[in-house]
């Protein structure tokens, strides 16, 4: 095995105690601070892949925005929940049976793909993956309605955050 390989597969492992650890910890903080390590390990993989770019995203964006961004909401709302009843969900088997037989259907898929195994095209050292990035993005033939969907839904999002916001307020006056 190489040193490449050992780091993959040591990543991978913490990847998915954490992961597993995010779902079945019941402290809501405990929980983000799991997903940051989740989300850490995917971007010591992408850097693993030569993907600096996805991997400073990875960091910046879902680590130092969106996990921080939970723990914030978490630490200021926790005070109205504290004392509502459990905490978990009664129907959580039901979930894990979903679960496991999406986890099923996903290795049946998998199983019969002869990529799966397959190596990675190498890329010359020369390749720019933030330029090949950006052309996949806003060309037609790649990614451009993906990512306008994206944007449209986030737009979504908002407009429904201020809406609850204001009808919130608009109840305790």
């Amino acid at each position: 095995m190489t040193a490449e390989q050992i780091l993959f597969l040591v990543t991978a492992a913490v990847m998915l105690v954490a992961a597993v650890s995010v779902v079945t910890t019941r402290n809501l903080i405990h929980a983000a601070l799991w997903l940051i390590v989740t989300l850490f390990g995917a971007a010591v993989l992408f850097a693993m892949l030569r993907a600096g770019f996805m991997a400073v995203i990875q960091v910046v964006v879902y680590i130092g925005a969106i996990a921080i961004l939970f723990i914030f909401a978490v630490m200021l709302t926790r005070r109205e929940l504290r004392d509502r009843g459990p905490q978990l969900n009664p129907g959580w088997w039901l979930a894990a049976i979903l679960a496991l037989l999406m986890f099923s259907g996903l290795v049946l898929v998998l199983g019969g793909w002869q990529g799966l195994w397959a190596a990675a095209p190498a890329y010359p050292s020369e390749f720019d993956s933030v330029q090949a990035l950006g052309q996949a993005l806003v060309s037609p033939e790649a990614f451009v309605l993906p990512f306008e969907v994206a944007s449209v839904l986030l737009l979504a999002a908002l407009i429904g955050a201020v809406y609850i916001a204001f009808q919130r307020k608009g109840k305790e006056e």
